[in-house]
């Protein structure tokens, strides 16, 4: 079997020498951000599931909707000129429409805790939601609840983050563009750069798009629509630009890519918006095609600011752009198969 192990992503001034990149830190994810907690809830008999990544103390929050078919909650809030200033955790859900609800499990959570948007006359936890489409995986009647969101966010830690079949990404699949019968499994990846100076990006990402996971490092299709006798890949960049592909009518909304970025460096809403519309750059380079009509791919971008100094934004982005398109990756390989759908390490070699 092939081993996919955890690359190390480093901005350029590390490049020279990678010794540099705290690999311990990096290692655990979207966690190496200090005050951020993450937890997954899956419901194994579909399987489908959420994930909720906790900032309990608040952090400024971003975000960018690339995709034509998004599913959201709260995300006007982050708009840079509205009000509220800080978000107390986010939620990516597999379900569709349906799985929003599990952002109202994390609320009753941050609620029971006290924890959220001082209105006076309550604490009001702020918690913005994104949704990817798993109804075709297993049974569309079990979906995520709020009962679902609420365990994930009792089970979050800021330890190492689990990836694969887990959370947001149980249901997860991937190449739809050769049809149902071609596309393969995914799941949710993770990825951190830590830097010398203690500037820590990082991601987390639950990945179902229409089009492959491509790796940028290499140029090489990683998982996607199968080739007929399912033992490789069509390669959709080969296919879309032969103009003889037939690709199957996809419908709207059985797409989609969502994630979130994080920093420990302090921003203003205006520079966490602009880091989450990098960080969708990474979504470009690792998935093909990227941001189509039918993917409603949303990336949140979550600022701690528990670095002190001022705060670079240009290399923020680009980090977070690397993170993201590692993740993708990472979802891609870390993901196990299920029946008539094969994950990467069941293909031949």
């Amino acid at each position: 079997m092939k081993s996919f192990p955890r690359r190390a992503v480093l901005g350029l001034a590390a490049l020279a020498s990678p010794a540099l990149l705290h690999a311990q830190d990096a290692a655990r994810g979207l966690t190496a951000v200090a005050g951020i907690k993450v937890g997954h809830h899956t419901l194994t008999e579909r399987p489908t599931g959420c994930t909720v990544i906790l900032t309990e103390a608040g952090a400024v929050g971003g975000v960018d909707v690339r995709g034509g078919a998004p599913g959201t909650r709260e995300t006007d809030l982050l708009d840079p000129v509205n009000m509220v200033q800080k978000v107390n955790a986010v939620v990516l859900s597999g379900g569709s429409a349906f799985g929003l609800d599990a952002a109202s499990g994390v609320v009753r959570f941050l609620a029971e805790k006290g924890v959220g948007f001082d209105a006076f006359v309550a604490r009001v936890p702020i918690v913005p939601a994104a949704i990817l489409f798993d109804l075709g995986v297993g049974d569309p009647k079990v979906r995520p609840t709020a009962d679902c969101g609420y365990r994930a966010a009792q089970a979050a830690t800021d330890g190492a983050v689990a990836e694969g079949n887990v959370g947001a990404g149980a249901g997860a699949t991937l190449g739809h563009m050769g049809g149902p019968g071609r596309m393969m499994k995914s799941g949710a990846g993770t990825a951190a750069i830590v830097l010398p100076d203690g500037l820590v990006v990082a991601a987390l990402v639950a990945v179902n798009p229409l089009g492959d996971v491509v790796d940028p490092a290499t140029g090489k299709v990683v998982a996607g629509a199968r080739t007929p006798d399912g033992h490789g890949f069509s390669d959709a960049r080969v296919l879309l630009r032969s103009g003889t592909f037939g690709m199957p009518r996809p419908r709207a909304g059985e797409n989609t890519t969502i994630g979130v970025v994080a920093t420990n460096a302090r921003l203003t809403k205006a520079e966490a918006t602009k880091m989450a519309q990098m960080a969708q750059d990474g979504v470009a380079r690792a998935i093909y095609p990227a941001h189509s009509p039918v993917d409603g791919d949303t990336i949140f971008a979550l600022a701690t600011g528990t670095r002190a100094g001022e705060a670079n934004v240009i290399l923020i982005g680009a980090l977070a752009a690397e993170v993201v398109a590692d993740a993708i990756v990472r979802a891609a390989t870390q993901a196990t198969g299920l029946p008539g759908i094969p994950a990467v390490r069941d293909l031949p070699r």
